[in-house]
């Protein structure tokens, strides 16, 4: 860009401007006082971006290792609404921490709920089934399988998935075939049988012509009969599952 020149060697005016030639070949009229005053906005511009930078890392120091923004910006405005008092006073805490308390335990019984449920089933299915599929009880026992769960029932739990039994004293039930190893259900049940005072009036082939049976065998083949003694030593769902076995008592 050159200043552009008359004949005579003077600069060219334009409404009192010096007119310049840029290298395209276009003229434009230098504004010098409005240059000038543009430059010196444009420094007051800078100025102020710079002082609103160093202000913005200056405040920013503060937050030196924060990456989340939102949440810090979350956190201070918990704060800000804490400092105004627009949160919850002490006591509204304590209620808000009740009502979660109260939350949590109604959980905790709904669970615990379920999970009884559930222990009762398995103990069912389990429990139940071994007395139903019991080899013993088909070819030993006299009474039905529900009669003998009614009986024998409690001494069998679950553990660990397993079915364990325990004996009269409290001790589980070991087996003699297998040392050192829980006896299985059958194996269990017959220590159990063993130990029971009335264990004559329930096996097979005892229990109507044993010596406390007075009519010494007189009922029908293959009719369940016990003395009074023995029935009355039963539970009443014993009782009641008996009788409706079609089961006679013997006085």
């Amino acid at each position: 860009m050159k200043l552009k020149l008359d004949e005579q060697g003077h600069a060219v005016l334009q409404e009192g401007k010096p007119v310049y030639i840029h290298d395209d070949g276009k003229e434009v009229a230098f504004d010098a006082p409005g240059t000038v005053a543009t430059i010196t906005r444009l420094n007051a511009e800078a100025k102020t971006h710079r002082e609103g930078k160093e202000a913005a890392e200056k405040l920013l120091k503060g937050f030196e290792g924060i990456e989340d923004g939102a949440a810090a910006r979350k956190a201070l405005e918990i704060v800000a609404n804490l400092d105004q008092k627009k949160l919850v006073d002490a006591g509204e805490i304590e209620r808000v921490k009740s009502e979660i308390s109260k939350g949590y335990q109604a959980q905790l019984e709904e669970l615990g709920t379920k999970a009884k449920t559930f222990e009762q089933q398995l103990y069912e299915e389990k429990i139940g089934g071994a007395f139903s599929r019991s080899k013993l009880i088909a070819e030993k026992l006299a009474i039905p399988a529900d009669l003998v769960q009614a009986r024998f029932g409690q001494a069998f739990k679950i553990e660990d998935g397993k079915t364990v039994a325990y004996d009269q004293h409290g001790n589980k039930i070991y087996s003699r075939e297998r040392p050192g190893e829980l006896a299985d259900f059958d194996e269990a049940l017959s220590a159990l049988v063993e130990q029971y005072p009335y264990r004559d009036h329930i096996l097979k082939g005892s229990g109507a012509n044993g010596g406390g049976a007075p009519n010494g065998g007189g009922a029908p083949s293959g009719k369940k009969t016990i003395n009074r003694q023995s029935f009355d030593a039963m539970g009443a769902s014993e009782r009641q599952s008996f009788l409706k076995e079609g089961g006679t008592v013997t006085d």
